[in-house]
Formats: structure tokens, sequence, C-alpha cells
């Protein structure tokens, strides 16, 4: 029993984990911001759905996407006012 316990959580470790290399992969989201943000989402709600996360995780999450959006956002407007 404890082996799958293990695998169980070693497997969702992963899972937060890609969500994480997601939210740094600041490539992608300066090419495609509003893409990221709404891959981000999706990802953030299916590791709730599947009890990775807490709903207090899901909500930092979400708040960690949306900075990211603003921050794509941001760099965006920037890149237009110097040009």
């Amino acid at each position: 029993m404890k082996t799958s316990t293990a695998v169980a959580s070693t497997s969702q470790s992963k899972d937060l984990m890609h969500w994480q290399a997601m939210l740094a992969d600041r490539t992608a989201l300066l090419a495609q911001p509003g893409a990221h943000h709404k891959a981000l989402l999706i990802e953030a709600r299916a590791l709730h759905t599947n009890k990775v996360i807490d709903s207090d995780d899901l909500s930092d999450l979400l708040e960690l996407a949306d900075g990211a959006l603003a921050f794509a956002v941001e760099w965006m407007l920037d890149i237009e006012s110097e040009e």
C-alpha cells in the first residue's frame, strides 16, 4: 500500500513541477501571453480536480498565472513604447 502512495505522490509532484516549469517559461509567455495564461489556468484547475493541490493552493497558482500575464503585458507595452 505504501508503494502505491509513494508512486502517486511522485506523479503528483511531477505534475506540480510541470506547472511550475510552465510558469517559469518566459519565452512561451512572451510569445503568446494569452494562450500561455490560459494553459496555466487549465493546468492549475486540473491539479485541483485531480486532488494534487487544495483550494488554497489553486488560488495561489491562479494568482501566479495572473501575475505572469500582467508581466507579459507590461513587457509588451514597454517594448512598444521604446520603438
